[in-house]
């Protein structure tokens, strides 16, 4: 997907105050749509646009009946096709957000909800909807400074530059439930992350090549730091070697192959078989279909190569970073000072 937002322009903003629910706070909506200047909207624009990529997850709108039942699709579907709906549909998602409000840990916070055009989606101008919610407030100087005196003021409020959730509906793929972008700045994982995306949005993941990769790089990284040293006597630095060569196959390769993969990385039949099994129960568990072939997205081996850690921790004192060949570290035990060791070999100090 092709994204181009330098042109474009903030055509309406309509900003509700949501409570949570479930703590017995309040929803306050806005009467109508909010003014902006042409310099406001555009710092607005490059600060709510600042967050997506083309190259990162895409989600649909989805419901477990039918996709007429999803609210906020339905909302978006009818403010895309006609403009003057907007700021009434926009009430119906602030609404339809306080409802889903109850958990404790939600953060009560401002829902901006944003109409843009000239946004370049394809190679096509279009319009597009975005819903973005601030929830940590911060504190600014207000400095005023004319020709007698300076004065200065505390104030509190959002940084334009850091909302905490965040949602962009493409008006692409519309039949199928749309493309949406989202934000979260908990990651995509955890309680807050989950009453953003499945119960206010209800959307679900796109079987996209980001999709693939990020979900069988992160199975494959369970697979060597939790099941397999339940299996087999694998001490930690074989778990490193792995994890190693399994970001380098994806780093290597432009397309998947997934017998490529087992057979490359793992190499002993035994651990390959007991992977086909993890895989087995992991996709089943998690209600996921993976293909043995895909093409590899970059954006996701970058994203997962954070979390994929070559760190050899030894109590509070050493970390081992080892990005390479594990021959060279060898593991033994002192009987004089009762104390484990590693040997490392190597040619140069730098």
């Amino acid at each position: 997907m092709q994204l181009n937002f330098q042109e474009a322009t903030l055509k309406k903003l309509s900003v509700h105050y949501i409570g949570n629910k479930g703590n017995g706070q309040d929803m306050i909506a806005s009467k109508k749509p909010f003014q902006l200047g042409e310099d406001e909207g555009k710092l607005l624009c490059d600060a709510f646009f600042a967050r997506f990529n083309a190259g990162g997850e895409k989600y649909s709108f989805s419901h477990g009946a039918s996709l007429n039942y999803n609210e906020v699709y339905n909302y978006c579907l009818e403010s895309l096709a006609e403009e003057a709906a907007f700021h009434k549909n926009s009430v119906n998602i602030a609404k339809h957000l306080h409802e889903n409000t109850t958990h404790p840990k939600v953060k009560p916070g401002e829902l901006y909800v944003a109409y843009f055009g000239n946004c370049i989606v394809n190679g096509a101008f279009v319009e597009v909807m975005g819903m973005f919610k601030t929830e940590t407030k911060s504190h600014f100087l207000d400095t005023q400074v004319d020709a007698k005196d300076t004065e200065l003021t505390m104030r509190t409020g959002a940084d334009i530059g850091k909302f905490d959730k965040a949602a962009l509906v493409l008006p692409t793929n519309a039949e199928n439930g749309f493309d949406v972008l989202i934000y979260d700045s908990n990651g995509n994982r955890g309680e807050e992350a989950q009453f953003w995306r499945e119960s206010f949005l209800g959307v679900v993941p796109q079987a996209t090549e980001y999709y693939h990769t990020n979900q069988f790089l992160g199975m494959a990284k369970e697979f060597i730091t939790a099941q397999l040293p339940q299996e087999y006597d694998i001490e930690k630095t074989g778990q490193i070697d792995l994890l190693n060569k399994s970001m380098e196959y994806f780093r290597a390769n432009e397309a998947f192959d997934k017998k490529k993969f087992t057979e490359e990385v793992f190499e002993d039949k035994r651990i390959i078989k007991a992977f086909k099994e993890f895989e087995d129960n992991f996709t089943e568990m998690n209600e996921i279909d993976l293909p043995d072939r895909f093409d590899i997205s970059t954006q996701a081996v970058k994203k997962q190569n954070r979390v994929f850690k070559s760190v050899l921790k030894l109590d509070k004192n050493f970390h081992v970073y080892i990005h390479g060949d594990k021959s060279l570290i060898e593991r033994g035990y002192d009987e004089k000072t009762g104390k484990k060791f590693y040997k490392i070999y190597y040619d140069e100090e730098n």
